[in-house]
């Protein structure tokens, strides 16, 4: 039986997952606006524009929700790949050897644990990101993430915060397998393949590319299906107009084509 691989203590692992998901996610959070808002620009009637966007509003519009981002991160990104190594090691005790099974299921369980924990934050990304592209007397104006909180809590019950749970926690799950699990797997074959160093730069960037290539092509219907529910509000007959995950890609395939699952 093989030795149990040497793993960071979970402090250290959540720790650093967490400070590594906020830096990422200062970089990265104008493009992740620029999606929640082409993809839920066909819910307001007004169709996306970028330079548009940015001549209206200045480019400072793209950063807004970027401490909701931060807060989310540091759950999200900690708790998953904190729980995926403790999760992977537990396992690999158990079983004696890691193989692409034991990082396909740790990967996937660990990033539904961590959507569901970090879902009232995706919730205030998500609405204060495409807060602006609403009509005035629809805008939620939310003066942070702590106001926020404090509204949705009150004005619309703290359940709201998992509203849009379902895809979220399902995407994760698919991020999980097929970002976290391939990324670990795509190392190793890549270093047989080409011959490169286990974990060398070149070796950590194309497995980084490969793997966010293919979860991003599988999970953005379940993205796109989430943002509509987490940003929708009550229709004139008071009920809301996406309610599960199914129900949400059927309409939206009814009404914009499968392509509109796509935008963003």
């Amino acid at each position: 039986m093989s030795s149990t691989p040497p793993s960071l203590p979970p402090h250290i692992s959540f720790l650093t997952a967490s400070l590594g998901g906020i830096g990422g996610w200062c970089v990265v959070h104008p493009f992740n606006s620029i999606a929640v808002r082409s993809s839920l620009a066909s819910t307001s009637g007004t169709p996306f524009n970028l330079s548009s966007v940015i001549k209206s509003e200045g480019l400072g519009t793209l950063y807004k929700g970027l401490d909701a981002g931060c807060y989310r991160q540091l759950v999200y990104a900690g708790a998953r790949f904190g729980l995926y190594e403790d999760f992977r090691d537990r396992l690999h005790v158990i079983r004696g050897k890691t193989d692409f099974g034991s990082r396909l299921i740790t990967g996937g369980a660990a990033g539904g644990c961590a959507a569901y924990l970090s879902c009232p934050m995706e919730v205030c990304v998500v609405r204060m990101s495409n807060d602006a592209s609403l009509p005035l007397n629809e805008r939620r104006n939310y003066k942070g993430v702590f106001d926020a909180f404090k509204r949705v809590t009150k004005e619309e019950g703290v359940t709201t915060f998992w509203r849009g749970s379902t895809p979220f926690v399902q995407r994760a799950v698919m991020v999980g397998c097929f970002q976290v699990a391939t990324y670990d797997e795509l190392k190793n074959t890549y270093a047989r393949l080409l011959g490169q160093v286990k974990n060398s730069l070149p070796n950590v960037f194309v497995s980084a590319m490969t793997s966010g290539l293919i979860y991003s092509a599988v999970t953005m219907p379940l993205e796109a299906t989430k943002n509509r529910m987490a940003g929708q509000k009550p229709g004139k007959d008071g009920k809301l107009p996406y309610t599960g995950t199914m129900q949400t890609i059927a309409k939206v395939t009814k009404t914009e084509g499968f392509g509109g699952l796509y935008k963003g």
